[in-house]
């Protein structure tokens, strides 16, 4: 786990290694990022889908359940945009990967704007695209 010393020293760092372990498929890693007390905030989520999640176990828990159900396999584009706050960083990105019930593929854009604090997520603003939701994903991740 990251911390302040001995982990990533700003945002930027911090969102390229978790990249690097939903990559490795290590969903709990990913989440072990957060701060205990971080929130991941979803404004476009629609129906069945969360909005906001409160605390790192909360996040671990959904994250857990969405990789059940999808595999990244690349960020073929991740452009990081540094902010005047220095821990504040915008991120647009493309995921691609699979879902796991049918071996669909799947080909995502996402804007998020991520506050980090001592080596830790303490905010992620993911503002994925839920017009480009595969239907083989939208019944597996919203059940």
């Amino acid at each position: 786990m990251p911390t302040a010393a001995s982990g990533p020293s700003g945002p930027s760092e911090l969102f390229r290694e978790g990249i690097r372990l939903l990559l490795a498929h290590d969903v709990a890693g990913w989440a072990d990022l957060f701060a205990e007390d971080g929130v991941a905030e979803f404004p476009f989520a629609p129906e069945g889908y969360p909005r906001r999640l409160e605390g790192r176990a909360a996040i671990g828990a959904y994250l857990r359940g969405l990789g059940d159900h999808i595999e990244y396999r690349a960020f073929p584009s991740i452009e990081i945009h540094e902010t005047t706050a220095p821990e504040t960083i915008v991120v647009e990105m493309r995921a691609t990967g699979r879902a796991l019930a049918t071996d669909a593929p799947f080909d995502m854009t996402y804007v998020v704007v991520i506050t980090a604090e001592d080596g830790r997520f303490t905010r992620y603003r993911d503002y994925w695209n839920p017009l480009n939701i595969p239907d083989t994903l939208q019944e597996a991740v919203s059940a």
